[in-house]
């Protein structure tokens, strides 16, 4: 059996996923990315063969995609996270129908993407200048009503009263505002909601200058946050697919491209 790899070298965590001959998930891991980026990539590939017991030789391809794809030396080619991420989501929400739209928040940028109906990208929309709306507000959220990132979610579920409205759309100074609902004692669930809510609404102007066509795919880390998933369906007024394992879409659409390149491009037609 020949295995295939994709390796998402992002800001804040690396995605690896495995795919057999079949373009099947076999197998993945996900580490922090930390500073860096290659040392980290290759030792988390590393721990996930020897974790699945399987030797080097057995990968036929290995493809790189993310932030830091170029990074990684050893890839036998690399892509943009854009169209591996559509290939990805495509790929695993065929049970659901066609994808039409994906939204994909990462530790530091958040895409819109707009899919043909043959699922190709037809335009897509992205910000990446800011840290509002992304996963590393998320965390700056949950450091500062000292939780776990994981548990926002069930936190703003809780919640007894409306979303408390964060008008700072700046981390730097929504941060403050947190800090000063707190001080006027404020509940840290409608707190939570209200951050939830102010990603939801980032989410939904940058979705209507591309147009949202149903069926909407979720995926990157913040999509297990059951409260954002709540907000951003509200803001969005129809419900999002999320895949079981919405932080390694990127990586699995990469393996997947790996698969076809060998076993049936014997190329990159994406690249």
């Amino acid at each position: 059996m020949n295995y295939f790899a994709g390796i998402d070298i992002g800001s804040t965590s690396i995605k690896i996923a495995l795919c057999d001959e079949e373009g099947s998930l076999a197998a993945h891991a996900t580490c922090p990315t930390g500073s860096h980026f290659h040392q980290n990539a290759k030792a988390a590939f590393t721990d996930l063969l020897t974790r699945e017991s399987l030797q080097r030789e057995e990968v036929s391809y290995v493809m790189a995609t993310g932030y830091g794809r170029k990074l990684y030396r050893e890839a036998d080619d690399i892509i943009s996270e854009i169209t591996a991420n559509c290939i990805g989501a495509t790929k695993i929400g065929l049970e659901n129908g066609e994808i039409r739209t994906i939204i994909n928040i990462g530790g530091q940028d958040l895409k819109v993407i707009s899919l043909d109906t043959d699922g190709h990208v037809k335009n897509f929309a992205m910000n990446d200048k800011c840290a509002a709306g992304t996963g590393r507000f998320l965390e700056m959220t949950a450091r500062n009503m000292e939780m776990d990132v994981m548990e926002l979610g069930d936190c703003h579920l809780s919640a007894k009263g409306p979303p408390i409205t964060i008008n700072s759309t700046c981390t730097v100074f929504a941060e403050s505002e947190i800090i000063s609902l707190l001080g006027n004692g404020h509940g840290q669930p409608e707190i939570i909601a209200g951050i939830h809510y102010s990603i939801a609404r980032r989410v939904a102007r940058l979705a209507k200058r591309i147009g949202v066509e149903e069926t909407v795919f979720f995926d990157g880390g913040p999509a297990l946050n059951r409260g954002l998933v709540e907000a951003l369906e509200n803001e969005l007024m129809q419900p999002l697919y999320i895949p079981e394992l919405p932080q390694v879409t990127t990586a699995y659409g990469a393996a997947f491209l790996a698969m076809e390149s060998v076993l049936y491009v014997g190329g990159n037609k994406y690249a």
